[in-house]
């Protein structure tokens, strides 16, 4: 699905999704990433969802964002909450919803000047 942005040239958007890749900012992005409305696209090394742990949302952590939008792929699916430790402790707000709805969500945060951190999990077939 293509996205019509309306946005500021220095925000992070996203103005594309599929099954395949993420666009930011008309850049495709095949692998797992972390967006923030300001500063680079980061790498999220995480190919499965089976592969998640711990360090994957202590990465996030330390982004120090006030909510995180979790896409977890072409379903909903949640995540331990033990892996949240970190999040919770630092009392980070963290939802989770399919990739798609993640992006349209992380959109309007971001636009709304929210910190708000996109973590997208492209699972690797």
């Amino acid at each position: 699905m293509k996205l019509q942005p309306d946005q500021l040239p220095s925000q992070n958007m996203v103005t594309r999704y599929d099954s395949e890749f993420l666009e930011i900012n008309a850049q495709r992005y095949k692998n797992s990433i972390l967006l923030m409305p300001d500063g680079p696209v980061l790498p999220w090394l995480v190919s499965s969802w089976t592969d998640l742990n711990r360090s994957h949302f202590t990465e996030i952590a330390h982004q120090k964002p006030e909510l995180v939008i979790f896409g977890s792929g072409s379903k909903i699916r949640f995540v331990e909450p033990s892996l949240l430790q970190d999040l919770i402790q630092l009392r980070i707000g963290f939802e989770t919803m399919d990739t798609p709805a993640a992006c349209r969500t992380y959109n309007i945060l971001m636009g709304e000047g929210r910190l708000v951190l996109g973590a997208f999990l492209m699972e690797q077939n």
